[in-house]
């Protein structure tokens, strides 16, 4: 702060004057270290003071604190429901949940359970259940797996080919071997979300099987009764097939068993944004405030400083941002090699400029007052996307699939977790949003520069007519 240095005190006294007016040399006049050659008041005032320019600096400073307190309060109603709404009522949704029945059997046992499941359907609290024929995987459960993992379907439920004969083979020969749980297989990726996997997908399944399962084995248990059958010595001897002759397993075939991966593709990538986001008020404050390079440059070099710096700075955080997650070991070599690395630190890079370079554009005219506002509806809209998958929120968040973190999220879970590759899809969409910034940037700056130079004219023509 500017603070000019105090001037003495206007009346002098008698014995500091010579007769002609001259200051004695001998005389020390002390200057007041309170106000300025304005007489305006420094360090002595109170808040609530009288004096006229400091009423007038509180005034200010009241409807300086007033009207941005009311634009915060703007965002909190409008801008932090999105996230609200992300998770508000996610039970409402779980119908947009898909799951398949294969049955295999083709008998009493795959017919009795893949009817149960599929009559679970309809209420949108639960998932939603679909008979698909078994002549659609000749391959059995590898193309099972294979469905799960194009993630054309949320879960499949398997009845084992010929699980009616081998059940009434083991109570035929009383087979203490018989499992039980080899009769139904449930083929699901958590890695795809484990937030849906572990909130939805898996108690939603377990609770259906159980009680279709346990319907069934009271069923099944009353006929072995009524056909004459010895329970009590089957019991005795094989008791698994009296109480519980049908069960099931879950095959988990892509587990989220990477705990610090949840840093890189949710709450790491906040962090993402927040670095991209002071690169922008690093370059604003030094091409404006330091340097006034924004006035001196033309406008076609200004526009580049504007754009290739920060792509250029990018480019190097981004691989520390990524580094970091290395050195806590999180195994990007899974899916691709070593490559797999250098696949994540692209996205990261491509992830930075689509953020940062959006911030970039904005700043031009919010200018650094406004544009955290901007920045908590980009890290919200964004953020509010990546908990649960677009299926179980509503229909308003499909704009998910074109947001930049998603899309990092998704290439996140095919490097670390061999999940559906969708990579050229997820690159598409950072470069999609970093063509948007580029196109908005240069009409931004085009207009900004416009009203510098009309403003500079102005400055002349009144230079010129005093």
């Amino acid at each position: 702060m500017n603070v000019e240095k105090p001037r003495s005190s206007p009346s002098a006294t008698s014995s500091g004057q010579s007769d002609h007016g001259q200051t004695s040399s001998s005389t020390h006049v002390e200057a007041r270290p309170t106000s300025t050659s304005a007489g305006v008041p420094w360090f002595t005032e109170r808040f609530w003071s009288r004096d006229p320019s400091t009423a007038a600096a509180r005034k200010t400073y009241n409807m300086i604190m007033i009207v941005f307190t009311a634009l915060i309060i703007l965002c909190v109603l409008s801008v932090l429901p999105i996230y609200w709404g992300a998770l508000w009522q996610t039970s409402t949704h779980i119908h947009n949940v898909k799951g398949w029945v294969v049955d295999f059997d083709n008998g009493e046992v795959g017919t009795t359970i893949s009817n149960g499941i599929v009559s679970t359907s309809g209420p949108p609290t639960t998932m939603s259940w679909e008979l698909v024929p078994s002549t659609r995987f000749p391959n059995g459960m590898a193309d099972v797996e294979h469905e799960i993992l194009e993630e054309n379907v949320w879960a499949i439920v398997a009845i084992s080919a010929g699980a009616t004969t081998i059940l009434q083979a083991a109570i035929t020969s009383a087979n203490t071997s018989y499992a039980p749980n080899s009769t139904i297989a449930v083929v699901a990726a958590e890695a795809r979300s484990e937030n849906a996997f572990r909130n939805v997908v898996r108690p939603v399944v377990t609770m259906i099987l159980d009680q279709v399962t346990a319907s069934y084995n009271t069923h099944f248990v009353q006929q072995l009764a009524q056909s004459g059958q010895n329970l009590t010595a089957l019991a005795s001897t094989a008791p698994t097939l009296v109480t519980q002759p049908v069960s099931y397993t879950i095959n988990n075939i892509r587990p989220f068993d990477v705990p610090v991966a949840s840093a890189v593709d949710f709450v790491g990538l906040i962090y993402l944004l927040i670095l991209a986001f002071n690169v922008t008020m690093v370059n604003y404050s030094a091409r404006i405030e330091a340097t006034n390079l924004e006035l001196r440059l033309r406008f076609r070099s200004l526009l580049a400083m504007r754009i290739l710096i920060p792509i250029f700075l990018y480019f190097f955080i981004s691989l520390f941002y990524a580094l970091l997650s290395l050195a806590f070991q999180v195994p990007f070599n899974r899916t691709f090699g070593h490559a797999g690395f250098v696949i994540y630190w692209m996205m990261s890079w491509f992830a930075m400029a689509a953020l940062g370079l959006a911030v970039e554009a904005v700043i031009t005219i919010l200018t650094t007052k406004f544009v955290t506002f901007f920045l908590l509806l980009w890290v919200v809209a964004n953020a509010a996307v990546c908990f649960l998958p677009p299926e179980l929120l509503p229909g308003v968040y499909r704009y998910a699939y074109a947001s930049p973190f998603y899309n990092v999220q998704q290439a996140v879970r095919t490097i670390v977790f061999n999940t559906k590759n969708q990579l050229g899809l997820n690159f598409g969409v950072q470069l999609a949003w970093i063509g948007v910034s580029l196109i908005t940037i240069t009409v931004l700056q085009y207009f900004k520069r416009y009203q510098a130079i009309r403003e500079h004219e102005r400055m002349q023509d009144i230079e010129k007519r005093a």
